[in-house]
């Protein structure tokens, strides 16, 4: 699922650098993910960089988005053709309880 950005944001931009892809931009209010770009760092991260750096948690899981870890790699893939991921890829799905 992609992680949206809930209306509890304050704009602090901390989130933007972070995505790997893209996906985070200043909307008309608040800053918004696009879904379509959004893996939720799957091949990145094994948790979302935009999540762990949001000193308020407003990036939480979309429901209306809900994917597969295959789907979020393969998207992962497509918008980054040039790079190789390892095997396994970083992930929520494996995330370790810290």
């Amino acid at each position: 699922m992609a992680t949206r950005i809930t209306d509890v944001c304050i704009n602090c931009g901390a989130c933007e650098p972070e995505c790997p892809n893209g996906a985070i931009s200043q909307g008309e209010e608040l800053f918004v993910i696009d879904p379509a770009l959004c893996t939720e760092c799957v091949g990145f991260n094994d948790r979302e960089a935009c999540a762990t750096v949001c000193p308020v948690d407003c990036c939480l899981p979309d429901p209306e988005h809900v994917e597969s870890e295959p789907v979020l790699l393969d998207r992962a893939k497509r918008l980054h053709p040039d790079q190789r991921f390892p095997e396994p890829a970083p992930s929520r799905f494996r995330r370790v309880a810290r």
